[in-house]
């Protein structure tokens, strides 16, 4: 369920993949106000946890930096611990007045696991290690699928997935930022 003000939430593209012993999230750089580019090369990845966790986000940017932090702080509390510290995120996202009115998705990978994170409360593991989010993240998510079983690694699945969702979506660019860990 999408929050009332879900219109905010249709302005990008995050996918991961999990491959041949490497994660990788992109995300495209679009951001939309309605009809309107305000950015094409904003960066919606970024790394956590001294580099060991990546997550990309979809929705307001103020909102996901707000969340970001927060998991940051909750990495600190249970260092090597994606799993237990996104749970909780999501404790906290879902009954804290002032986080609960945040509205962004992430997706966060460590070496062990990677989960999608929404507002409300849940905390979702992908199946064969592929999600997409934001409003091309369906079209980024099938491309992906159709790929896995190419030999194409990780990253390559990421960008060629991402520039087919750009191709159908229009709140989705080709400026697109890709942040990987091993996994081996």
């Amino acid at each position: 369920m999408l929050p009332q003000n879900s219109h905010l939430w249709h302005g990008t593209t995050v996918l991961t993949v999990r491959k041949g012993g490497a994660v990788v999230i992109g995300a495209d750089g679009q951001v939309s106000v309605g009809q309107t580019i305000i950015k094409a090369n904003a960066k919606k990845v970024r790394r956590l946890a001294k580099g060991d966790v990546i997550g990309g986000f979809a929705g307001a940017t103020a909102d996901a930096f707000t969340l970001f932090e927060r998991l940051e702080g909750k990495l600190e509390q249970y260092p090597g611990q994606l799993m237990r510290a996104a749970v909780e995120l999501a404790k906290d996202w879902r009954t804290d007045r002032y986080l609960r009115r945040l509205e962004a998705m992430m997706l966060v990978a460590d070496a062990q696991v990677t989960l999608v994170l929404t507002g409300t409360g849940d905390v979702l593991e992908p199946e064969n290690g592929v999600m997409g989010i934001g409003s091309g993240g369906n079209y980024a998510l099938a491309a992906a699928r159709a790929l896995l079983d190419t030999d194409m690694d990780a990253e390559s699945i990421v960008r060629k997935a991402m520039a087919i969702a750009a191709d159908i979506c229009v709140y989705t660019n080709r400026s697109v930022t890709v942040e990987a860990l091993n996994t081996v």
